[in-house]
C-alpha cells in the first residue's frame, strides 16, 4: 500500500499557498513612478501629499496613483514622458524635496500593505546608470600616515621634546609607508621613542643616526597597510551608499568588485551628469589655525613655507595664507551638516563628534582673537596626451573657503559662512553623507535606457516561456500522466523560486533568468531519475505501488549527490562572486533548494494522491 504522511501534505499545501501569495505581485507588472522625499529626512504625510498631487494636475500631469511608502511619496504614471514632466515640475516648484525616477508595482493596494512586493529588477532589465570606481588605496595610506604625523607632533610637544621636522615617506626604498621624525643634536632619541610609543602604538619604531642629530622612523607593518586599505574601501562604500540615499535613488546596488574597485548600479536613473558629479566628488574639510608670526606674502614670493606651516591661497580673496600644519578637526569627524541662512548669507551649519569638539574647544579657548581657516580638499584625476600617449595624473585641490577671527569660545557646533547658496547646499550634502577620505576615480560609466531594459525583459521572458514549454511538452509526451505531474511540479518550482527572490529582495537580472531556466532543467533531471527508477522496478515485475515507492527511495541518493555538488559551486559563486555572477549564483542556489523540495516532496505527494491508498493497480501511465 502506498501512503504519505498527512503532515507532509499540510506542509506542502502551506508552502505552496504562501509562495503563490509572495509571487503574485510579480504578475501585475509596474509603471514609471516618481519618488519624492524631504531633504530634511522628515517622513511624508498625507497632508503634504495632497498639495503635490494638486499642483501636478494643474500642470496637466496625470497621476495614476499616489501613496506613501517608507516615509516617501510615490507617484505612479502611465508613461515615461508623464514621469519626466512630473519630475521637472516638482524640482522647479519644490526646492525642499528630493526626487528620483523609479518604478511602482501595479499590484492591488493590499499587497503593499501586507509588505508583499515584486522582486527588484537588475540594471540590465530595468535600465539606469552603471558606474565603476577605482579607489586610491595608496592615497589612503598617505592620509593614514598624515594622522600619525599629527599625533607624533602633539606627543613630542606635550613631552617637551624638541624636533626639527616630521615628514611622511610613502616611497623611499627600504623606508616607505613610514614617518620620519628628525631630532636636533640636543634631543634624546630614546626619550622621543618612549614619548611616541603610546600614540604610535603598533607601529615599528627605529632610530637612525644623522650628521646633525638623529631621526626616529615609524614604519607601518604589512598587516596595518592591509587593514587600512580594506577600511578605506569599506568607508568609500558606506559614503557612496549615503550619497545615493541623499539623492533619493531607490533600490541602489553599491558593492566591492575585486581588490580596489566599487561598482554602483542605480536602476531607473537617467540624469547621469548630476548623479556622477555628486557621487564621485572627493570633498572633505580641514580646520587649521593661521600662522600669524610669519609673512604669507614673503612665503608666496619665495615659494617656500616656514617649518610647521603650509602655504595656501584664499579662494575668494585671492591672497596667500600661511596655515599651521597641525589639523584641529577634519570632515571625517562631522556628525551633521545642513545648509542654512545667516546674517552673513548662505552658510553650512556643522556639528562635530566629541573628540573633535574637545579639540576645537581647547584651540578656540587658547587662541581668542587669532584667525582660523577652513580648507576644502577635493581630489580628481585628469587624462592628457603627451607625445602621443595618454597620461593620467591625480590632482588634489586645496582651497581656503573661509578665514575668520576667533571671536568666542566654541566646541562642536558652529557655522561656515562666505559661500554661495548652491555651494552651501552641495557642500552640506557631501559632508552630511560622509566625506570620502580617499580618492575615487570613475573608470567606467554606462547609461542603459528603459527601452533597452524593456527589450531585455521581453527577450528573457520569451526565452523562459519557450524553454519551459519545450520541457513541458517533452515530459507530457514521454512520461504521459507522470509527465503531466512533473509539469505541475515544475510550475510550482518556478512559483516557489519567484516567491523566495521576492522575499529576499534579490535583484533579478538576465543571468538570473538564465539561472531560472537552468533550475527548471535540473528539476526535470530529478523527475527523470525518479521516473526511470519506477520504470525499472515495473520491468522487474514489482507491483505498481511498490515500484513508485522504490523509485523515490532509490533515486534519492543520486539526486542528492548531483544537487549537493552543484550547490557547493553555487554557494562559492554567491560568496565570492560580484555583479551578474552573484545574481546567477543566488538564483541557482535557491533553485536547487526549491527543486529538491518540489521533486522529492511535491511530486511524491501528487503521485500518492493519484495512485496511493488501497487502489488496486495493474499498470502505470509512465
Amino acid at each position: 500500500m502506498l501512503e504519505y504522511a498527512r503532515w507532509k501534505y499540510v506542509l506542502i499545501g502551506v508552502v505552496l499557498l504562501l509562495s503563490l501569495l509572495f509571487a503574485l505581485p510579480n504578475v501585475f507588472g509596474d509603471d514609471p513612478a516618481l519618488q519624492i522625499a524631504r531633504a530634511d529626512h522628515i517622513p511624508f504625510t498625507a497632508d503634504a501629499t495632497a498639495p503635490v498631487v494638486s499642483y501636478l494636475k494643474d500642470q496637466k500631469v496625470n497621476v495614476e496613483k499616489s501613496y506613501i511608502d517608507d516615509g516617501r511619496l510615490m507617484l505612479r504614471f502611465d508613461s515615461i514622458p508623464e514621469q519626466l514632466k512630473a519630475r521637472d515640475a516638482v524640482k522647479d516648484h519644490y526646492k525642499e524635496y528630493i526626487t528620483a525616477l523609479s518604478f511602482a508595482s501595479r499590484a492591488p493596494e493590499f499587497f503593499r500593505r501586507l509588505g508583499l512586493r515584486p522582486m527588484p529588477l537588475g540594471l540590465d532589465l530595468r535600465g539606469g546608470l552603471y558606474l565603476l570606481y577605482q579607489v586610491d588605496v595608496k592615497g589612503s595610506i598617505s592620509q593614514y600616515l598624515d594622522g600619525y604625523a599629527n599625533d607624533a607632533r602633539r606627543a613630542l610637544s606635550t613631552a617637551n621634546i624638541a624636533f626639527k621636522d616630521v615628514s611622511v615617506i610613502t616611497n623611499g626604498g627600504d623606508q616607505q609607508n613610514a614617518i620620519r621624525i628628525v631630532l636636533p643634536p640636543e634631543s634624546d632619541a630614546t626619550a622621543a621613542r618612549n614619548a611616541l610609543a603610546q600614540p604610535l602604538q603598533g607601529v615599528g619604531l627605529t632610530t637612525e643616526a644623522l650628521p646633525s642629530g638623529s631621526a626616529v622612523i615609524a614604519t607601518l607593518t604589512n598587516a596595518q597597510i592591509k587593514e587600512r586599505q580594506d577600511y578605506a574601501i569599506q568607508q568609500v562604500i558606506t559614503t557612496l551608499r549615503n550619497r545615493v540615499n541623499e539623492l533619493g535613488v531607490s533600490e541602489p546596488i553599491v558593492q566591492r568588485q575585486g581588490l580596489d574597485r566599487i561598482n554602483v548600479q542605480l536602476p531607473g536613473v537617467q540624469n547621469s551628469a548630476e548623479v556622477v558629479n555628486i557621487l564621485g566628488k572627493v570633498a572633505t574639510l580641514e580646520f587649521r589655525l593661521e600662522d600669524m608670526t610669519n609673512s604669507a606674502a614673503e612665503a608666496a614670493i619665495s615659494g617656500h613655507a616656514p617649518l610647521g606651516s603650509k602655504l595656501y591661497t584664499h579662494t575668494r580673496m585671492g591672497r596667500p595664507l600661511l596655515l599651521k600644519r597641525e589639523i584641529i578637526a577634519t570632515g571625517d569627524q562631522l556628525t551633521n551638516a545642513t545648509s542654512t541662512q545667516t546674517q552673513e548669507g548662505p552658510a553650512v551649519s556643522l556639528r562635530l563628534d566629541a573628540r573633535a569638539g574637545d579639540a576645537m574647544l581647547k584651540i578656540t579657548r587658547a587662541n581668542l582673537k587669532k584667525r582660523m581657516a577652513v580648507v576644502l580638499i577635493e581630489k580628481r584625476r585628469e587624462t592628457s596626451t603627451v607625445n602621443g600617449k595618454e597620461v593620467t595624473k591625480d590632482i588634489t585641490d586645496e582651497q581656503v573657503i573661509n578665514d575668520a577671527t576667533i571671536q568666542g569660545i566654541f566646541s562642536n557646533s558652529f557655522n561656515i559662512t562666505g559661500l554661495q547658496a548652491g555651494e552651501a547646499r552641495e557642500l552640506a550634502l557631501l559632508l552630511r553623507s560622509g566625506s570620502l577620505s580617499t580618492g575615487i576615480y570613475a573608470i567606467e560609466e554606462r547609461v542603459i535606457g528603459p527601452s533597452l531594459g524593456k527589450d531585455n525583459i521581453d527577450k528573457g521572458i520569451h526565452a523562459l516561456v519557450i524553454g519551459m514549454a519545450g520541457v513541458f511538452l517533452f515530459m507530457a509526451i514521454y512520461y504521459r500522466t507522470f509527465g503531466l505531474v512533473a509539469d505541475l511540479v515544475l510550475l510550482a518550482n518556478v512559483v516557489l523560486l519567484a516567491a523566495l527572490l521576492s522575499m529576499m529582495r534579490a535583484s533579478l537580472s538576465l543571468p538570473g533568468i538564465a539561472g531560472i531556466i537552468l533550475t527548471v532543467g535540473m528539476a526535470v533531471d530529478a523527475n527523470v531519475l525518479i521516473y526511470e527508477r519506477i520504470r525499472e522496478e515495473v520491468r522487474k515485475g514489482v507491483s505498481p505501488q511498490a515500484a513508485i515507492r522504490a523509485g523515490f527511495e532509490k533515486a534519492f541518493s543520486a539526486i542528492a549527490d548531483s544537487n549537493v555538488t552543484t550547490l557547493i559551486a553555487g554557494i562559492v559563486l554567491w560568496v565570492f562572486g560580484t555583479g551578474p555572477i552573484r545574481g546567477f549564483a543566488i538564483v541557482l542556489t535557491l533553485g536547487i533548494a526549491t527543486s529538491l523540495f518540489t521533486a522529492l516532496m511535491g511530486s511524491r505527494a501528487l503521485i500518492t494522491l493519484m495512485y496511493g491508498g488501497r487502489r488496486k493497480l495493474t499498470r502505470l501511465s509512465i
